[in-house]
């Protein structure tokens, strides 16, 4: 997004810059390759949550459900990409400021900015008519997720706090859909879990960005919320998050009607995995001196990575052994 504080593109310097960014987008070898790595494929498995009301409603065992719910993750897939391309290009000049982002292909110039947009309104009503297709309730809540967060980009995701929520609030419009296009009805256990996880995840991406740039004498122009962010402060309310989650889920697992869907109080035995991942993110967002994002950290971390297979290994015997 463009920024007051960007630098003057009428500066030599910057003049410099964007003939360079020009000259490597004349050579890039494939912008197809390009526009991949701009739809932050990696990113994507965030839309595991789609799928969470799946595992929980006890569908695993039914085709047309997993059908449904895939193609509804690859809807979101898509539109989470459209995202990805279209902040990189309302970013594109504050990117090239950034330590890390400056390497992201139309930052970089590997991607021409107008095929970016191009290519992301394409996917967008792509995804959008294949929710349409499947369910228009679906429909609904991917036009609103698509909606937030282009409001996320263009605007809000300036102002401290309301960022961070409209994130937790992304993830929960994933489960949404997910109950949805599978005719379940949505667990308030599920919903509230993930909204304190996802609080967790989006606080601990903030206190690691403002720790690093403090750490490095970096202003906070390239994230403007910063600004309205105190480190101390950050550090309880994911102290408090992290109890918070924790606590919520053991709650979930031991409620009697968990136990009597379920037939069994076993889910309880995945709780120590869960504190453990939590407890890995706050290592990994508070302790890092890397500029690179706790949540993305986490998923080249071999710790939580092993913890997360014990998980998933845990819940799915639980619900289904």
């Amino acid at each position: 997004m463009s920024d007051p504080a960007a630098p003057d593109a009428a500066q030599p310097e910057a003049r410099v810059a964007v003939g360079a960014v020009e000259a490597r987008a004349a050579r890039s070898p494939s912008s197809a390759a390009a526009l991949l790595r701009a739809l932050r494929p990696h990113q994507w498995i965030k839309n595991v949550f789609v799928a969470a009301p799946l595992v929980f409603a006890q569908k695993l065992g039914e085709p047309v459900a997993v059908l449904r719910s895939a193609l509804a993750m690859l809807a979101f897939c898509a539109l989470s990409g459209a995202v990805y391309v279209f902040n990189d290009v309302r970013d594109v000049e504050l990117d090239r400021q950034h330590p890390t982002k400056r390497y992201r292909p139309i930052a970089a110039g590997e991607l021409p900015e107008r095929a970016a947009l191009i290519a992301s309104g394409l996917l967008a009503a792509g995804a959008l008519a294949g929710c349409l297709v499947l369910d228009v309730e679906l429909a609904a809540i991917a036009a609103l997720y698509l909606i937030q967060n282009i409001a996320y980009t263009v605007r809000l995701k300036r102002v401290a706090f309301i960022d961070v929520m409209l994130i937790a609030s992304g993830f929960l419009l994933r489960v949404l859909a997910g109950a949805v296009v599978i005719d379940v009805p949505t667990s308030r256990w599920l919903l509230l879990c993930t909204a304190l996880l996802a609080l967790l995840l989006g606080f601990g991406k903030r206190a690691h960005e403002l720790a690093w740039a403090t750490r490095n004498g970096q202003t906070t122009e390239t994230r403007a919320a910063l600004a309205g962010y105190r480190l101390d402060v950050l550090r309880v309310v994911l102290l408090v998050q992290a109890v918070a989650t924790c606590a919520a889920f053991v709650a979930y697992t031991r409620d009697e009607r968990t136990i009597r869907e379920f037939g069994t109080d076993r889910l309880l035995y995945s709780a120590p995995f869960v504190a453990f991942g939590i407890l890995r993110f706050l290592l990994l967002a508070l302790g890092s001196r890397k500029p690179e994002s706790p949540t993305e950290a986490m998923l080249k971390d071999p710790w939580f990575l092993a913890d997360l297979i014990g998980a998933v290994a845990v819940v799915l015997f639980a619900i289904y052994g």
